[in-house]
């Protein structure tokens, strides 16, 4: 910024680029060429005319010397005022200066809880459904033991509706651990969806994972994939989300501490960062 400009005295300036219209020349010039490589040559001849009239236009704008304009800088007195009284400030963990979000969530314990009382709904609602459409409590318990067991992916008829100890086992070990990852999950994911977070764990989630699975399942193992009745699958998976959101949902939250330091999370006493002793008191 100067005061002074081309020679004269005035109000204070600044020295811009001056405008020009040879850059959208040059755009339209390229954009035409490329358009008469589908419709006709003319095009690209009109494209190249004023390709070149918008590089040399553009190029005198800068050489031999740069064409500028000086534009006045006009002073704005701007106040800026408020009528809150009080500074509103996020709740963070340790009234640290930094937050984190979610400012709140749920512990390991929950997410457990969830996908533990999940499982029970989704198993009642899947035995429930062996019981009305094929008159046996095993077939869906059979039939998830078929995905990874080698002796039931013939998956005959004696074999779905009656009781295996090694089909229950795997069942029921299947079913446990992916009831207690997903509860894993909605515990860390519930807290960053504060808006329904029920609708969003309980129908949207389950909708998705039934449609990701019904996608690659007829590649991977089309037997199993045409012994599925995949209405009722659905309703299981909804069943888990309601269930296992509702769970999770009604544990007591808790400040995340990802931006305390680590010294006070491993409780290592360090200066600066553990509150002084009292005087005359013995440590322990």
């Amino acid at each position: 910024m100067s005061d002074q400009v081309h020679g004269f005295t005035g109000s204070p300036s600044v020295e811009m680029p001056a405008p020009t219209a040879w850059p959208l020349v040059l755009a339209a010039g390229f954009s035409l060429m490329c358009a008469g490589l589908l419709t006709d040559v003319s095009i690209s001849v009109l494209g190249t005319v004023l390709a070149a009239a918008g590089c040399v236009g553009w190029f005198r704008e800068v050489l031999p010397h740069d064409r500028e304009i000086a534009v006045p800088v006009v002073a704005d007195d701007v106040r800026i005022t408020t009528e809150r009284r009080l500074v509103e400030r996020v709740p963070i963990a340790d009234e640290q200066v930094r937050a984190w979000l979610p400012v709140q969530t749920y512990p390991v314990s929950a997410g457990v809880k969830g996908g533990w009382a999940g499982s029970v709904a989704m198993a009642v609602v899947a035995c429930g459904y062996g019981l009305v459409s094929a008159g046996s409590i095993w077939y869906p318990i059979n039939l998830l033991s078929a995905s990874v067991y080698a002796q039931a992916v013939a998956l005959s008829p004696d074999r779905l509706y009656s009781f295996h100890a090694d089909s229950f086992a795997i069942a029921v070990g299947l079913h446990g651990l992916g009831s207690t990852l997903v509860g894993l999950l909605y515990g860390a994911m519930l807290p960053m969806f504060p808006r329904r977070p029920i609708v969003l764990g309980g129908v949207i989630a389950p909708i998705l994972w039934s449609g990701l699975l019904y996608s690659f399942l007829g590649l991977v193992n089309p037997l199993l994939e045409s012994r599925i009745d995949w209405v009722w699958f659905m309703v299981s998976q909804c069943a888990f989300g309601m269930v296992a959101g509702l769970v999770v949902v009604r544990q007591t939250r808790m400040t995340t501490r990802e931006n305390v330091a680590f010294a006070l999370r491993a409780g290592v006493e360090a200066p600066g960062l553990m509150p002084p002793h009292q005087s005359g008191g013995r440590r322990s």
